[in-house]
């Protein structure tokens, strides 16, 4: 007949001694699965992010390109084409994701400008190589609005785990910070037209 020994101490049995043990353990495995569950959200956002930074190093990469292209124009505003190169400048050493987020959408905002001063220009909006530099920056926020949607998807998966019940123990105690997510506007985006009734 099967028997489960319990642990014996001087001729004792003392079974709350296995059940307190088996919890201990069971909490230690508990804890370092949850921990290595955090770490690995952690990664997938960070890897997240690097596609939403290759997105912005390219279009910051456009942009001098796209100045250039509408510069030539004498009638042009030279406040707009000088303030969206100092963005870019800016963008660039900026670090925080609510940082970026601010100066790029600076950026976007500046591009947009470029874009509406463009509609009066019918030559410029013509020129081959405008074109062409507009159909780039279309494909990159195309990419950029990809990757923002899979890093706030990975942000989003992380802060449920590190805040919920019980394993934000473990992500509290291991300084496991709320990740913050990542708004951007778009250069190419479209405001809706206001319709009055």
């Amino acid at each position: 007949m099967l028997s489960l020994d319990l642990s014996l101490i001087d001729g004792k049995v003392y079974p709350l001694g296995l059940a307190g043990l088996l919890l201990v353990v069971g909490l230690v495995i508990w804890s370092v699965f949850t921990y290595n569950l955090l770490v690995k959200y952690k990664n997938l956002m960070k890897e997240a992010w690097s596609g939403i930074d290759v997105q912005l190093k390219r279009r910051a990469d456009l942009i001098p390109n796209l100045v250039e292209a509408v510069k030539g124009y004498k009638q042009f505003e030279r406040k707009t084409l000088e303030e969206v190169t100092v963005l870019r400048s800016r963008s660039i050493s900026v670090e925080g994701i609510q940082n970026k987020a601010d100066s790029e959408n600076g950026i976007s905002r500046a591009l947009k400008s470029i874009f509406a001063i463009v509609e009066a220009y019918p030559e410029l909006k013509a020129n081959q190589s405008f074109l062409d530099l507009h159909k780039n920056l279309v494909e990159i926020e195309d990419q950029l609005q990809m990757a923002r949607r899979y890093y706030n998807g990975a942000a989003r998966d992380y802060n449920i785990l590190s805040q919920t019940f019980p394993s934000n123990l473990v992500a509290g105690s291991c300084n496991f910070d709320k990740a913050e997510f990542f708004e951007i506007e778009y250069a190419t985006e479209r405001q809706t037209p206001k319709v009055k009734l």
